[in-house]
């Protein structure tokens, strides 16, 4: 059986021997305080920045999720309100989120195959935010996207903060384009929910210091000062950074990985784009997302190939928001073997209605 839905995902085979072995080792009662503990946080660091081409002199903090990320943005690294780009419900909800600490913060959204345009910025932004790759609408910016965001928000002295949590571990990115990253582990790494990454560079904890917010134990101040010792401010989840150090040390690197998931995502789009009944939801190729696809069709095709689908043991992703009865959603994510796309594919051009 496998799951195409966008997260909580399929979970790598290995990681039932994962857990096994972290249990025969002792790691679900490890002490968070000792050397032990503090070596797998190091080592996990150091295949993070492998693996990823995450630049040596960043920050990689643990979180509970993504989620939390937003809270520790808003707290830490915005002293008066923060700029929201956004085209779906993820990014929609960090700009609430924002405001509901930093109470000035303002939004702006733009359209499915719409790129935004740097412009956008206004000149007192503090701190920059947008969603590289959208879930809910499964559009992605580019690296050049990007890079003209980073490149306005150095001219106003701004820290540009992107929530990658749908392609972080997935596919490459130029980590020194930004000042802040964040994923969470459920969807990319293959892994269990319950663990989330916090990646800042210089520029971002020279911020935080400068602002010197540590009311809150997530308080990223006080995550740096406990990380120079690769420890956390808090009793984290041991078992998932036991799990992510595992996979890591078994994965190819993100450059392999990239290929794979981009050669794999082009099949499926050129699939959807011959067979009439189906078509993309986001039409622009520019704006489309490599690690998760949305499909449309006729409400009564979306039910009958979802059911086709999960008779054959293969379980599609709902639509999301306004998209929920016209369109199913595709996590290209690599803990997904080619033959579960080859599978899913057969089933689709079988489909009719």
């Amino acid at each position: 059986m496998y799951t195409f839905n966008p997260g909580p995902s399929q979970v790598y085979p290995a990681v039932r021997q994962y857990l096994t072995a972290a249990f025969d080792e002792g790691w679900l009662s490890a002490p968070h305080r000792g050397d032990r503990f503090t070596a797998l946080v190091r080592q996990t660091v150091t295949e993070l920045k492998t693996k990823l081409n995450i630049p040596q002199d960043y920050f990689v903090f643990f979180t509970s999720s993504a989620t939390e990320c937003w809270e520790i943005i808003a707290q830490s690294l915005t002293e008066r309100s923060s700029f929201h780009l956004y085209n779906g419900s993820f990014g929609e909800k960090w700009y609430d989120y924002a405001r509901a600490i930093r109470s000035g913060s303002r939004g702006r959204q733009f359209e499915l195959e719409e790129v935004p345009d740097a412009s956008l910025i206004p000149d007192d932004a503090e701190v920059v935010c947008i969603t590289q790759n959208e879930t809910s609408t499964a559009t992605q910016l580019r690296d050049g996207a990007v890079l003209n965001l980073y490149n306005r928000c150095q001219q106003l002295g701004a820290l540009l903060a992107v929530d990658v949590t749908s392609s972080l571990g997935g596919i490459q990115l130029k980590h020194i384009k930004a000042d802040v990253w964040f994923a969470s582990v459920q969807k990319c790494f293959g892994l269990p929910a319950g663990l989330g990454l916090l990646i800042c560079s210089p520029r971002a904890i020279a911020r935080a210091r400068e602002l010197g917010e540590k009311g809150h134990y997530n308080s990223l101040v006080s995550m740096y000062e406990k990380m120079l010792n690769f420890q956390t401010t808090h009793t984290p989840n041991v078992l998932n950074i036991y799990l992510l150090c595992r996979v890591l040390l078994d994965r190819a690197p993100i450059k392999a990985i990239d290929q794979h998931l981009r050669d794999r995502a082009a099949r499926l789009y050129q699939f959807f784009e011959e067979n009439p009944q189906f078509s993309p939801l986001v039409q622009n190729p520019e704006t489309r997302s490599t690690t998760v696809i949305a499909v449309q069709a006729s409400p009564a095709l979306i039910d009958e190939t979802k059911r086709r689908a999960a008779a054959a043991g293969l379980t599609l992703g709902n639509g999301y928001g306004k998209w929920a009865k016209s369109t199913f959603r595709i996590a290209n994510f690599p803990a997904l073997p080619d033959v579960a796309f080859e599978q899913l594919t057969q089933i689709l051009a079988a489909v009719h209605v």
